[in-house]
């Protein structure tokens, strides 16, 4: 997704890292280019308000459950995975085999 405008922040990094800044997740000097970008680029905002609705809904619809450390780990893995343009087998690739 792009406007088709020259940001000095690319559409596509900002979508790669959108779930980094709606968590706070990164340091404030890169919070600072996201809130530029956003001010620049309506269709990053729209999809920065979406994924941020998104975010409250599961949150107040899931209660405060906290997420396991290594189901979050699992996750991420398969995440940085599929970012990379590798292909995610239908099996769960993280899941260490079994003894027989």
């Amino acid at each position: 997704m792009s406007c088709g405008e020259p940001h000095e922040t690319d559409c596509s990094e900002i979508l790669d890292h959108l779930y980094e800044f709606l968590d706070r997740e990164m340091p404030d000097a890169d919070c600072t280019k996201f809130e530029v970008h956003f001010e620049e680029c309506s269709p990053c905002l729209e999809k920065y308000g979406l994924e941020q609705a998104v975010k409250k809904l599961v949150k107040r619809c899931c209660g405060h459950d906290d997420v396991p450390t290594d189901l979050r780990a699992k996750v991420m893995g398969r995440i940085e995975m599929i970012r990379s343009g590798h292909t995610v087998p239908e099996h769960d690739v993280t899941a260490t085999p079994q003894e027989s």
